[in-house]
């Protein structure tokens, strides 16, 4: 099958940067359903603009290309073995393109394969059928979903929502609650994949195999596809918004199976996907290994766009910050401004954060802006390019963000889905703010950076490295002032009341 490498890495390439006809749909949906000037719709708005983008360039949409997760069917008789391989080579080379971030890191040494490669890794799923060609689907999910992924075990007892007992009203209000608890650190607006039942460990892939359903097909199971609308009626009344700001669209996918269990276990599963929801799939020529069919997309069909504009629209109110920052323009800011940053800014995720705790940074962090992102970056003889650059779930880092602003003198942080009270008392005890990008706005946030001047800490791989960054009008929201306000604390606390309303019905 001497085309089967190339069409995998096709594959790879269009999940990465193309987002599917019926998630574009969703996603315009959404963008029509929220109410123009407020911050969700501002994000949606980026969201558009940076879909067209990743298209355009057949760059990431989101820098979190995820777990590659492959699930593959065969003829009878078909070497399994040689496909397998195939697929770890075609990933390698999507990685050395830059089309996936290198995300295979060692659970042991921490140490980054820096080609996707590893134990375990990718995912791939075999099974047999009784058809000619091969199919291959595949779904990148990133971390930040990933992590927001919760299972349920009934009955049990849920925030604002009492009791769930083992009866789909139960499994209802699981799915609410999965809804709810994902806020923006899942960048809504997200989709579900949804187990009722099998046990602990197939029930969570049985909810991520939901996710390769299309989102307006209709369930064959009449009890479940009531289920689907009502949960994608109700959920959207929830509140979350686009991005966790607040707003109309929360979820744009809801898609349950049901297994059988044991008696003893009822569990509910529940795999979250972002807006950046990357799936696609092939037919293959099982002689010669070439694309017969696509799956999810119709490659001959013209890609319409999803923004009007690639430029934010400008309101006058914006302020325009430099980076260095003084503490005076800081303790300016309060929560909902608009800011546009030029200047310096340093990325630092979960390797550099741990590192500051007990090391002294390797550059002057005082009026620093510091940007919880880990980028893909590829090396064009001796300088590096952002390839796609948005921005990571900050709650990773509250253990020890407040100390690094407090020792270092940080007077902003950038991320997604907000940070909880220690860090919240340290920007208002230093005087330093949080600010919200758009999650999975890659190549809109990479068109930002105009240069890296530097790298430090490179030994801890390319998404985990301390990257030093010349960026211009960088726009995000603040959503944690200097003040002791906290957006990300009032959208929870208003969609509890919200989940609480629908717990009875």
């Amino acid at each position: 099958m001497q085309f089967l490498e190339e069409s995998l890495i096709e594959l790879i390439t269009q999940t990465s940067t193309n987002l599917p006809p019926d998630v574009r749909q969703a996603m315009g949906a959404a963008i029509h359903g929220e109410a123009p000037g407020t911050q969700a719709s501002q994000a949606l708005g980026i969201i558009a603009s940076n879909i067209d983008m990743a298209a355009n360039d057949e760059g990431p949409i989101c820098q979190d290309t995820g777990m590659p997760t492959f699930d593959v069917h065969t003829p009878v008789g078909i070497n399994q073995i040689a496909i397998k391989k195939a697929i770890r080579a075609a990933v390698a080379e999507a990685t050395r393109r830059g089309k996936l971030r290198p995300n295979s890191v060692d659970s042991l040494t921490g140490k980054n394969s820096g080609d996707n490669l590893g134990a375990e890794t990718p995912v791939i799923h075999f099974e047999q059928w009784e058809q000619d060609e091969i199919e291959v689907k595949l779904i990148l999910k990133g971390g930040g979903c990933e992590n927001k992924n919760i299972q349920y075990s009934l009955p049990c007892e849920l925030d604002h929502m009492g009791k769930a007992g083992r009866d789909l009203e139960g499994v209802r209000k699981c799915i609410l609650h999965s809804v709810w608890q994902a806020q923006g650190q899942g960048c809504a607006p997200g989709a579900v994949g949804v187990c009722i039942g099998s046990d602990r460990a197939h029930g969570y892939t049985l909810a991520k195999y939901q996710l390769f359903r299309t989102l307006d097909d209709v369930n064959p199971v009449p009890e479940l596809a009531r289920l689907e609308a009502e949960i994608m009626d109700e959920a959207n009344r929830i509140g979350v918004g686009a991005m966790g700001f607040g707003g109309n669209v929360s979820l744009i996918g809801c898609k349950i199976a049901a297994a059988n269990r044991l008696p003893a276990s009822f569990f509910v599963s529940v795999a979250y996907d972002c807006w950046a929801y990357r799936r696609l799939g092939i037919r293959i020529d099982a002689a010669n290994g070439a694309i017969t069919k696509w799956l999810y997309r119709d490659p001959s069909r013209t890609v319409e766009k999803m923004a009007k504009s690639e430029d934010f629209p400008l309101t006058g109110r914006e302020v325009m910050l430099r980076a260095p920052l003084t503490e005076d323009q800081v303790r300016a800011l309060k929560v909902g401004d608009v800011v546009l940053i030029s200047g310096e800014m340093y990325t630092g995720r979960d390797a550099v954060h741990a590192h500051l705790m007990k090391n002294p940074p390797p550059v002057d962090m005082r009026g620093s802006v510091l940007y919880h992102c880990g980028p893909v970056m590829l090396k064009q003889d001796e300088n590096w390019v952002v390839k796609a650059a948005g921005p990571t779930t900050s709650s990773r880092e509250e253990p020890y963000q407040a100390d690094i602003i407090r020792n270092y003198g940080v007077r902003a942080v950038i991320g997604k889905g907000g940070m909880g009270k220690k860090t919240l008392a340290a920007l208002k005890d230093s005087g330093a703010v949080y600010l919200n990008g758009i999650g999975g706005a890659a190549q809109y946030y990479a068109r930002s950076i105009q240069k890296v001047l530097g790298v430090h800490l490179l030994e801890f791989g390319i998404p985990e490295a301390m990257w030093h960054l010349e960026v211009n009008n960088f726009v995000a929201i603040v959503t944690m002032d200097a003040h002791g306000n906290s957006l990300h604390a009032d959208v929870e606390k208003e969609t509890g009341e919200h989940l609480a309303e629908l717990s009875t019905r």
